[in-house]
């Protein structure tokens, strides 16, 4: 099995991997938005805080990367997000 590419659309299968989530509604609605692999990294590691530590500039996420970040953060508290 070859590793996915990340700029490519993932698989249902790939987005539980990757956001450690195995809800199909998430999953869903994950995939729906049409983000790549890539985006989907990177609004997981939004949500995580691990930006911060990676010493990265806190940059608003836009677009795709965005739309997962809220759906990973739709359960925290208001006060808990960014």
């Amino acid at each position: 099995m070859t590793p996915p590419v990340p700029d490519s659309r993932p698989t249902l299968s790939e987005i539980a991997r990757i956001v450690r989530d195995d809800d199909p509604e998430k999953l869903a609605r994950i995939l729906a938005t049409g983000a790549t692999i890539a985006e989907i990294e990177k609004a997981v590691l939004w949500a995580s805080g691990a930006e911060d530590v990676l010493g990265e500039a806190p940059h608003p996420l836009e677009g795709a990367a965005a739309l997962v970040y809220d759906i990973l953060t739709a359960d925290e508290p208001e006060e808990e997000r960014r």
